[in-house]
């Protein structure tokens, strides 16, 4: 992001002051996303000193005006280092949230297609065999009836649950179930 406008003089001419401002403000955007991230991640991220201290400043303020300033300083730290790396690790940091959201969506996809039809926990018990199979239909069976009778979904919760301890967060294509299952097997 912000180096789409750094360095970008190949004339030999110092910058315009336009593309100044234009890298100060690609940088302080860069320093934005920087405060929001918790300070867990924000201190594994391996970031200069000054600027850990400058964004975990950021976020104990809560005055508007104290923000701004805050914001404007970071911005001038950012200017004094390499934002290469950051976004590098914001972006891995984007896709480590994405790659655990598409496994929560898998976990999800198995659950409801348990609870829709018996097929599908064939194909569940099939694809991990490791599974006991008496808890796992027992699980579906009082889901499903709760589901039905519109109580609280604690069966449903375990059967999550259930599927979340075996399906690891790495392995999750590889078990993933069609997403285009067709009911040929039904009409044969």
């Amino acid at each position: 992001m912000a180096t789409d406008y750094l360095n970008d003089s190949d004339n030999g001419l110092p910058p315009s002051r336009s593309q100044l401002k234009r890298d100060s403000e690609a940088l302080q955007e860069l320093g934005r996303e920087l405060t929001e991230l918790p300070a867990g991640k924000l201190k594994k991220m391996e970031l200069d000193e000054q600027l850990l201290v400058a964004v975990l400043d950021y976020q104990r303020f809560t005055a508007n005006g104290a923000k701004r300033r805050q914001m404007q300083y970071i911005g001038k730290l950012m200017r004094s280092i390499d934002p290469e790396p950051i976004e590098e690790k914001l972006a891995a940091l984007r896709g480590d949230a994405s790659a655990h959201t598409n496994w929560l969506h898998l976990l999800e996809r198995w659950r409801e297609r348990m609870l829709e039809d018996d097929k599908h926990v064939q194909q569940f018990i099939a694809e991990f065999p490791e599974v006991d199979v008496q808890q796992l239909r027992t699980t579906v069976r009082n889901a499903r009836k709760e589901r039905a009778e519109d109580k609280a979904p604690k069966a449903a919760r375990q059967l999550f649950q259930m599927i979340k301890d075996l399906i690891p967060q790495q392995g999750k294509q590889k078990n993933a179930p069609d997403e285009d299952f067709d009911d040929e097997e039904d009409q044969a």
